[in-house]
Parts: structure tokens; sequence; C-alpha cells
């Protein structure tokens, strides 16, 4: 089959598309729940506010969301909305959008102050250009919205980037391994964690600090980087020999179902796909699919950004969308030239600049 009609009312894993004839269907399938994301959402109530959903994940879980819960339970999207055109899709999907500067306490304050709610709000791309923004985005907005939240329960997005690099060799950084990570856009997001974890400390706040590492769609990603280059007949570069990532729509459905596995005071939690994977060989299997010859550069560091995803998976169970599926669909997306977002990943940088 292909994504070209409405999705089902539930995600089936055997019943995948072979691929996205268009962006409309990308995202509809997007926002497909499972049954296990409907059942975990039925374990907490009350109506979910997510805060920052501007982002490249952000409309999609907001309509994963829509779709999961009952009407009676109201789905709330804030964000400054300098694309208009985003918020009045949400609309149209039944989520009530509400236009708010977070760098704004007295907005914040004035926000309906749901027992749910999804923190997505940060800086990363550029970071390095303005330091000072993006540690007061990343460390100053946290502490607002946890102190203004402090009766909900908070599942805030975080990074794989807290993390020291860890041996490729190994089983990738568990959830006790301190933060200890290079250049100051990861500094700024361990202090993202510390503000939600006083906050949750003080006021007895649930919550999860969702680490995520690489989440995916077509039109950005680790997969559709390497595999641009390699369509372009571009050297790739494989210092960074090896990533986690994760289809958006599990990550998304990883975040929402946080929601019912909040601890007091709030935890950490990784969340990515479980293999540890190749850079160079990702770069090989999209030229076998391009009939295309691959151009490698550097050699791979022993250390990377791993982390150890056991803990979401005995909560959560594998993802739902394989590694070999994501592949496919990146493929086709790339070979038919479809559109991108044009923001790389950056995932070739050791020094923490982006």
């Amino acid at each position: 089959m292909t994504a070209t009609t409405p999705p089902t009312a539930l995600l089936h894993a055997r019943d995948f598309p072979t691929h996205f004839e268009t962006e409309q269907a990308l995202e509809d399938f997007l926002a497909t729940p499972s049954r296990d994301l409907i059942d975990d959402l039925a374990k907490v109530d009350g109506d979910l506010i997510i805060l920052g959903v501007g982002g490249k994940m952000g409309p999609t879980l907001a309509r994963l969301a829509r779709n999961a819960l009952p009407l009676s339970r109201r789905v709330i999207a804030v964000a400054r909305f300098s694309e208009t055109e985003v918020r009045t899709m949400l609309e149209a999907h039944g989520i009530e959008t509400i236009a708010c500067d977070l760098l704004d306490a007295v907005a914040i304050a004035a926000l309906p102050k749901c027992p749910n709610v999804i923190f997505m709000a940060g800086r990363k791309f550029g970071a390095d250009a303005n330091n000072p923004l993006t540690w007061a985005m990343n460390t100053h907005v946290p502490a607002l919205v946890a102190d203004a939240f402090r009766a909900s329960r908070i599942v805030a997005f975080s990074t794989a980037c807290v993390y020291p690099f860890v041996p490729v060799i190994g089983q990738g950084a568990a959830e006790d391994l301190p933060p200890n990570p290079p250049g100051e856009y990861a500094n700024s997001c361990v202090g993202r964690e510390r503000m939600f974890e006083y906050f949750s400390q003080t006021h007895g706040t649930p919550g999860r600090l969702l680490r995520l590492s690489y989440a995916i769609d077509m039109r950005y990603g680790v997969l559709a980087d390497v595999a641009l280059k390699v369509w372009r007949g571009e050297p790739v570069d494989v210092t960074m020999g090896h990533v986690n990532v994760i289809w958006q729509g599990d990550a998304n459905a990883q975040a929402l179902r946080c929601l019912a596995v909040a601890t007091v005071p709030t935890s950490p939690i990784n969340v990515s796909g479980p293999e540890t994977t190749s850079i160079r060989w990702l770069a090989a299997e999209f030229g076998r699919r391009f009939d295309k010859p691959v151009q490698i550069k550097g050699e791979e560091a022993p250390t990377a950004w791993l982390m150890n995803t056991s803990e979401a998976e005995r909560l959560f169970g594998y993802p739902k969308v394989p590694l070999s599926q994501l592949i496919g669909w990146v493929a086709d997306w790339i070979a038919r030239e479809q559109r991108l977002y044009g923001k790389p990943t950056k995932f070739e940088a050791r020094d923490g600049k982006y």
C-alpha cells in the first residue's frame, strides 16, 4: 500500500505504507496512534497542554495526542506561531492554540494550568551564534514553566547530548551516567534538566526528562543527511561513526506515554532506537539503493553519543517502526527529491558546536 489516504484509526506494525506519496500522507501517518498509546493516556486524567509546539516534532505530537485522546479532553498547543499556517492546521484538527512567548513570565502565568504538560521548547540550531539566548531558552524558560506548572505532570524533552561520549563497543549511556557533555549548547541542556529537577524536588511535581537521540522523518534527521550526501555524490563524514535513531512517530508516542510513568522527583529516560547504527554502513546501504558510488571521509572515532534504551523498551516495548523500514522510506523520499527542512543535524560535530 501507499500512504495516500487518511490513516486507519490505529497504527498496526503489519500495515506500514511502502512509501509516502505526499507530505500530507506523511503527516497523517505520524498522527496515527497505537492502542498502547491510547491505553496509557487513559491512565492519566485531564487536559493536555504542549509548550513549544512549533518545532519539527511538535505539530505531529499534538495531532497524535488529539487522535489518541477522547474529545472531552482538551489538547492545547502553545508557541509563538511565527508560521501562521501551523496554527491554522492545528486548529483544523481540533487542537486549541495559544500564541505565547515562553520567555514572558506573565504570559506563562496566564496559560491554562492543565494536569498534563509536554514541554518541547528549546534552542539548538545556531545555538553558538547567541549563547545567552540559548541559555535563556534552555534554562530560564524551564524554570519559569516548572514553577508555574508545579501542580501538573511535566514530560520535558531533553537530549542525548547531555551525556559524555561513550565507547561504541559498549551498551551506550544509561540514565545513571552523570552528565558531562562538550560544548555550551549541551551544557545548557543539562541546565534545563536541573531546573525541572529542582522544582520537581521542591514542589513534588511528577515528571520525566526525555533524553531523545535523533528522531527522524523523511524531511530531516541523520538518515536524510546521509542519504542526501550519497544522492548528491558528496563525501560522508564518518568521524562520528555511530548513532541511535528513532522514527518521529515512535518518539512522540513514547513522550506522551511518559505521562503515565511520571516519577517524583522527575527522572531521565532515554528514547531512541536500540541499534547502534554505523554511519559507514548507512552510506553503503543508501548507495546500494540509489545505485550510486559512496564517498567516505574520515575514520570512525572510538566513542560517540550513544544511549542505552533498555528502560524505555521495558516500559514501552520496541519502537513500532524498525530501522529497515526507515531506511526504505528515506531512500524513496530522497530519490524522488521531495521537500526537506534544510536543517541538517550536524551529527558529525564532536566539539559540541552547532
